[in-house]
């Protein structure tokens, strides 16, 4: 593999290790979804409401 690759697929792990963490922290969702919203935009990246209910459904349904 290319380091570019490995690079990536180690970022991409943590984001989405993080994100799972705080899916499945013993939190409100609201007040889960709040905070990767807020997460997100100190980021940079900045999602609609129904886009980041889509990703939530997303990251469940591959849980399952």
């Amino acid at each position: 593999m290319k380091p570019i690759h490995v690079i990536s697929a180690i970022i991409g792990g943590a984001i989405a290790g993080a994100a799972v963490g705080l899916l499945l922290a013993p939190e409100k969702g609201e007040d889960t979804r709040s905070r990767i919203v807020k997460l997100l935009k100190e980021k940079g990246i900045c999602l609609k409401r129904n886009k980041m209910e889509e990703l939530v459904d997303e990251i469940e349904e591959s849980l399952d």
